[in-house]
């Protein structure tokens, strides 16, 4: 067996998928396909082929998995060789863009370097134009959920998975990700629109709740927008710094995690915000803030506790509410699910702010390349849905 990264995935072979109906002008044809929590590592996974599922990675620049030694190969000179090495996995060597070929050895054979984040392992493997198979040897798949056979990067780079799918499809260079608390939630490449269940609801994708620019760093291939003020509570957090927090969007994360500034001040204005509640000390590991939640009180966005909102560039709100804010930890115990920063004196520096897969879930976000936006949705569960109430039995 030997590594492969896949630099133009067959995208028709996604399963279960739906392919939506195109627009009749010979305009391609979206892809539909579901995606699945992983309990285990709270890490989401989409199949890819024969039921084999890869982890979304929002910061992962290209599909890696594993495949037979017998695979195809691409040139180094291949246009696709260099947008493998656009980005360098973190202590991996730089080792030029191929090797010789055995059977010709004035073939040159791209390499490039598949990162897996969870692990912190990457390798040198070959840049292959083949259908995804799952072979991976359990070594190369430490930490990834069980049964996956590697990454689908989706960050903003011309091998990530939504852009190979445009090209494929020949569909727009956006997708949409309605990330599950549990069940199964829906990512949409290339298009929408998005119906959820019970019929007769409106396209979610046409009635966002806020949209705002995406930034690129020069350094890192994610997904980055910028927060202009925070408030716990409709009040404002007085933050040490008065610059613009840089935002991260992240999925191999569970929880949002705050530079250490910003996270004090967050904790004591929700702290003080909570003052009357009751509250379970010591705080269950990892977090700060923990509750009995049987008199936490509810509303249809969750536990009934002060929001916490990021006032983003452009003026709208990403607001989390209860539902996403409060993770329950025991029966009786809900704790607020933000952590502390950790390693925050990196190179390059790290955003101020990086929101994980919970604060994530059941908010419908498009990522549109094209016009470099996020649009969200805000929690779900206002509109009486979530991200599992799309029918796969139906027509997209």
């Amino acid at each position: 067996m030997s590594l492969a990264v896949v630099s133009l995935c067959v995208v028709l072979a996604l399963s279960p998928c739906a392919l939506a109906s195109g627009d009749g002008n010979g305009n391609g044809k979206p892809l539909v396909t579901a995606i699945t929590k992983d309990a285990a590592t709270s890490l989401y996974t989409v199949p890819i082929k024969d039921g084999h599922p890869l982890v979304i990675d929002l910061s992962g620049a290209l599909v890696w998995t594993t495949c037979d030694a017998s695979h195809p190969t691409m040139e180094c000179h291949h246009h696709f060789c260099m947008h493998a090495h656009s980005y360098h996995p973190p202590d991996c060597p730089h080792n030029g863009y191929g090797h010789a070929d055995e059977e010709d050895p004035f073939r040159c054979k791209c390499t490039a370097h598949p990162f897996n984040p969870f692990s912190g392992e990457s390798a040198t493997a070959d840049l292959t134009r083949t259908a995804v198979t799952s072979c991976a040897p359990e070594s190369l798949l430490a930490k990834l959920p069980a049964g996956t056979v590697g990454v689908a990067g989706l960050a903003r780079t011309r091998l990530a998975l939504q852009a190979q799918i445009a090209r494929a499809q020949k569909v727009a260079n956006k997708f949409a990700l309605c990330l599950p608390s549990d069940g199964e939630g829906i990512a949409i490449f290339g298009g929408g629109p998005l119906f959820l269940l019970p019929p007769g609801r409106p396209d979610v994708t046409a009635a966002l709740a806020g949209e705002t620019p995406l930034h690129k760093n020069k350094d890192l291939p994610g997904y980055f927008i910028t927060a202009t003020k925070i408030a716990v509570n409709q009040e404002q957090v007085q933050l040490y710094s008065q610059e613009p927090l840089v935002v991260e969007l992240c999925s191999r994360i569970p929880y949002t995690v705050l530079r250490p500034d910003v996270y004090r001040a967050v904790i004591d204005a929700f702290d003080k915000a909570t003052a009357g509640r009751k509250r379970v000390t010591p705080a269950a590991a990892p977090f700060a803030l923990c509750y009995d939640s049987r008199e936490l009180g509810s509303t249809r966005l969750g536990y009934a506790v002060p929001q916490i909102d990021l006032v983003l560039e452009g003026g709208k709100n990403w607001t989390v509410f209860g539902g996403n804010s409060m993770a329950q930890v025991s029966d009786g115990t809900a704790c607020l699910a933000l952590l502390e920063m950790k390693g925050e004196k990196g190179s390059p520096p790290p955003p101020a702010v990086v929101i994980g897969g919970f604060q994530m879930e059941n908010n419908l976000m498009v990522f549109d390349e094209e016009k470099a936006r996020l649009g969200f949705s805000g929690l779900l569960w206002g509109r009486q849905t979530t991200c599992s109430n799309f029918n796969f039995t139906l027509a997209a």
